[in-house]
């Protein structure tokens, strides 16, 4: 290597190394970076190590002087992202059911860069989620990003759409004719994404699982369904639709102790209005889709929560458990 050319590296040498190997507990000796720069053919004296220094110094990078008889050195003090908080993008990576398991391999492997590599072990971290299956579809990522682009861009998309078969095959409906949609939002529910669309030949929003999207690509025919769009509001739209699976949308009533309002603040947000209906008995009105998600979530609280009107939902509710019970009748 050349002396200029070596001179003109030098600096971005001392940057990598001091971000790769150092933090407070492992600090990198003038001495040391010197032997580094020679293996690397550059040639360097300890006062322009020091120059070195304070030039990354100026330039914004928090390198801090130790002289610790056990750890004399230099060391970069403070990163874009703490160690904490790499912690948590780790575990949410690693639990993440909508993340491949490849790319869950490989986006820590990222997040472990963005650290010294005595911190990156501490990444290395294995979080298990009870029923969580990663997804296996490695294109949803690319989904996503054109999916946004087509927002961006006020573009329709199209896409083939499936569904899983007994042979673990995938099955495409229509025969594999491909969807031609005008893209709104996408939502986040129960693990999965989903786009919400509008289906001009219809007329009404729908909703798709994005990793049952297979060939998508953003059209360049403008969206159609604006009006229908600004009628929807994304937060509501997924409290009311459970599962995201289609139902006639309906307000019922809920009854339940004043102690398990936790769980319906969970499923319906803070803006709902709670009534006092006797002691420790609350009510409140709802919006949702009625559908067999919305009754199944009823039937997981055990009973704590009541349907109490329209009487219409009750009758399907029960009629909803009394088909539970006839298949396990003798």
């Amino acid at each position: 290597m050349a002396k200029s050319e070596g001179q003109k590296l030098k600096l971005l040498y001392i940057l990598k190394w001091l971000s790769e190997r150092t933090d407070e507990a492992h600090a990198m000796s003038g001495q040391e970076i010197i032997a580094a720069l020679e293996q690397e053919g550059i040639t360097a004296e300890r006062k322009s190590i020091y120059s070195d220094i304070q030039a990354l110094r100026d330039f914004g990078y928090d390198i801090i002087t130790t002289k610790k008889r056990d750890n004399s050195g230099y060391y970069m003090a403070s990163r874009e992202f703490e160690l904490a908080e790499l912690k948590l993008l780790v575990d949410a990576v690693q639990s993440s059911k909508f993340i491949t398991a490849k790319k869950s391999k490989g986006l820590i492997e990222k997040l472990e860069k963005l650290c010294s590599r005595h911190d990156a072990k501490q990444l290395q971290r294995q979080v298990y989620v009870s029923d969580r299956n990663k997804n296996t579809n490695e294109s949803i990522y690319y989904s996503v990003d054109d999916i946004h682009r087509a927002l961006q861009e006020n573009k329709k998309v199209r896409f083939q759409y499936y569904d899983w078969g007994a042979d673990k095959q995938m099955h495409f409906r229509k025969d594999g004719a491909f969807y031609e949609m005008s893209p709104y939002f996408l939502v986040w529910k129960d693990e999965n994404y989903y786009l919400v669309a509008y289906d001009e030949k219809a007329g009404i929003m729908k909703h798709f699982r994005v990793d049952k999207m297979y060939a998508l690509s953003v059209m360049k025919k403008e969206r159609a369904g604006m009006e229908a769009a600004k009628k929807i509001n994304p937060a509501v739209y997924t409290q009311q639709n459970f599962s995201m699976f289609a139902g006639e949308e309906q307000t019922v009533t809920l009854q339940f102790e004043e102690k398990h309002i936790g769980i319906i603040l969970d499923r319906f947000g803070k803006e709902i209005d709670i009534r006092q209906r006797g002691d420790a008995v609350v009510s409140t009105r709802v919006k949702v889709a009625v559908s067999n998600p919305f009754f199944g979530w009823l039937t997981g609280l055990g009973g704590v929560v009541q349907i109490t009107a329209p009487q219409s939902v009750v009758t399907d509710y029960k009629n909803y458990l009394q088909e539970i019970l006839n298949q396990y009748s003798e």
